[in-house]
């Protein structure tokens, strides 16, 4: 599986709930958190600066999901990548 051009394929790295007054708050119940954090399965041949294996930050609201293998990615353009790790 390679990606094309500007866009990224993303494993997302699933994180702990959080507790706030006591209350476990899971990612779906947490609506303050705007950005999502993922692992880059593969990165189009357009994309600078992020490489395979990266720990990126993406805005939770980009691009779509797509299953391969039975196995979950995100597809998002490199635009919507706010964090490199």
């Amino acid at each position: 599986m390679q990606a094309i051009n500007f866009y990224l394929i993303i494993e997302k790295i699933k994180s702990a709930p959080s507790v706030v007054g006591g209350l476990e708050l899971t990612e779906s119940q947490n609506k303050d958190v705007r950005y999502l954090k993922g692992k880059v399965v593969s990165v189009g041949s357009e994309v600078i600066g992020i490489c395979e294996d990266d720990t990126v930050w993406y805005d939770k609201h980009a691009g779509n999901g797509i299953d391969i293998d039975n196995k979950l990615y995100k597809v998002i353009k490199n635009t919507d990548v706010v964090i490199v790790e």
